[in-house]
């Protein structure tokens, strides 16, 4: 997804409230060369738009993935936390420009902390 860097912040704590969270894909630190890679989906995304995004040219790149209010074990992530998600980012559509639908990257392990 492409979002306008004049919103990210704001764009990044809304989400936030409602338990997804947002990683600029130029600053993720699991690939060996981020910004390149950023820049590549970047500009893929611009020129399948056909023109529609050229507005976003110059967008932060992201990826949003679910938090833990979300997640129910090894279950697919539901369609209630999808449907969430894209009400959320109707709020923003002038700001962003995404692609509809299911896809990403597999589920990561992630250490937990014991309570």
């Amino acid at each position: 997804m492409l979002v306008d860097p004049a919103v990210l912040d704001d764009f990044e704590l809304d989400l936030m409230s409602q338990d997804f969270r947002v990683w600029p894909v130029h600053s993720v630190p699991t690939f060996v060369d981020a910004p390149r890679l950023a820049f590549q989906i970047r500009r893929s995304l611009i020129e399948s738009s056909q023109g529609r995004w050229s507005v976003a040219a110059d967008w932060t790149l992201v990826w949003i993935t679910f938090g833990e209010r979300w997640l129910d074990g090894d279950e697919p992530i539901p369609w209630t936390a999808h449907e969430a998600l894209w009400t959320k980012l109707a709020d923003y559509a002038q700001y962003v420009r995404y692609n509809l639908g299911l896809g990403g990257v597999p589920r990561l392990s992630v250490p937990r902390e014991h309570r």
